[in-house]
């Protein structure tokens, strides 16, 4: 009987307005989702990628379609991460950028785990972090100081962040120091002891619990310290709903390209002969890290170096504290022995690339010179993991 009262043309109306709304909203998503990085015309790489295995096509090539495809959804996945932690708010935000910020990296991590391919894992988190702040920041060091004679940091900000980098990569790197400590394992080439995994998984229990008191230090008590002057609202920015649907159809995407991508890991290893440390420390990282080197060069010219300093410390911590132990828990529950065993020659590296960026930064002022010298210091690694052979690996 309430219905019956309803006047047809006012329902019409509003049908038609809803679906005008409906409309827009669907363009102005698909536009500015489409716009949000020029690696979007690689998306043509996504059903390829995912075809070529039923295709018949050679692993190597169904490799190198997925590593492209995942650019541009990694891309568009830090894109709908952006938009929605603006809509949500600084706390909400900061859980959803601690989730959804690394997760190609979680995404291929997990794929990695359930092939049993442990030792791409933990070169992948140790390339992420080596990426960020050897490449990134070295790039974004060189790009800020050309014509200048220095440049100024936010002193108080790096500070705090170098030094919470500095001690998470030091518990990171504990087991793989006791191990090779333990002159008993020295002369096995076995699988992780018991006391090593079990000290990793304790470990990245307590990492985990750091990172949520991280959160809560960064988005409530100390909010001010992080805040930037002049950073900007996301440009174009989406409706939450729609958000939603863009991150979950680009971590759908991710999850489905990292799957074909792990598949494929054999068969690029053998047809290039490079190995899997290569891959894994190299290669992974590059698609994790395609989105915050992109926004970091754009910082970079616009003068805003402390939010380009700022993002890449704080992915560097978002790996070393969130990512590399929920991948270790996530393998203890499905039964795979992650641990944080890392090779020797990783360790090391991770350990001086570390204090190297501490030491450059401390002053507040960096140039142009020291961003090339973190560059090329990341080539000289890449090279030596390039000729660094797997059967010398204590995985």
């Amino acid at each position: 009987m309430l219905t019956a009262g309803r006047n047809p043309e006012i329902e019409a109306h509003r049908l038609r307005d809803l679906y005008f709304r409906f409309h827009s909203e669907t363009r102005h998503t698909l536009s500015s989702t489409i716009q949000c990085s020029r690696t979007n015309v690689l998306l043509f790489c996504v059903p390829l990628g995912l075809m070529g295995p039923g295709w018949g096509w050679p692993a190597s090539v169904v490799f190198l379609l997925n590593f492209l495809a995942m650019l541009p959804l990694a891309s568009i996945l830090t894109f709908a991460t952006e938009q929605l932690a603006a809509v949500v708010g600084s706390v909400a935000g900061g859980l959803i950028n601690a989730t959804f910020g690394n997760a190609v990296e979680m995404i291929v991590g997990i794929s990695a785990l359930k092939e049993g391919e442990i030792s791409i894992v933990q070169s992948s988190m140790i390339g992420s972090i080596l990426s960020s702040i050897l490449l990134i920041l070295g790039t974004t060091f060189l790009l800020s100081g050309l014509g200048k004679r220095t440049v100024d940091i936010n002193i108080d900000v790096v500070g705090i962040l170098t030094s919470l980098m500095i001690i998470s990569c030091f518990s990171l790197i504990m087991p793989s120091a006791l191990h090779i400590a333990d002159s008993s394992s020295s002369n096995t080439s076995s699988p992780s002891s018991d006391y090593i995994l079990t000290l990793s998984r304790i470990t990245s229990l307590v990492l985990l619990a750091f990172y949520l008191l991280y959160l809560y230090f960064q988005s409530i008590t100390h909010a001010e310290l992080f805040m930037e002057e002049g950073e900007e609202e996301p440009a174009n920015k989406l409706h939450a709903v729609s958000s939603c649907i863009v991150l979950i159809l680009a971590t759908l995407g991710v999850a489905q390209c990292s799957d074909c991508l792990v598949d494929s890991v054999d068969g690029f290893v053998e047809t290039l002969g490079v190995s899997r440390s290569f891959v894994g420390l190299i290669i992974v990282p590059i698609v994790g890290n395609a989105g915050c080197f992109v926004g970091t060069v754009q910082w970079s010219r616009s003068n805003r170096i402390n939010l380009a300093v700022s993002v890449i410390v704080g992915s560097t911590l978002q790996i070393s504290l969130f990512v590399t132990p929920f991948l270790v828990v996530v393998g203890w529950i499905i039964g795979k022995d992650m641990s944080l065993q890392f090779d020797s020659f990783e360790t090391i590296v991770i350990t001086m690339s570390t204090l190297v960026v501490n030491y450059l930064v401390r002053d507040g002022e960096t140039n142009y010179f020291e961003g090339l010298l973190l560059v090329a210091t990341y080539f000289i690694i890449a090279i030596a993991f390039f000729v660094h052979p797997d059967e010398v690996q204590s995985i």
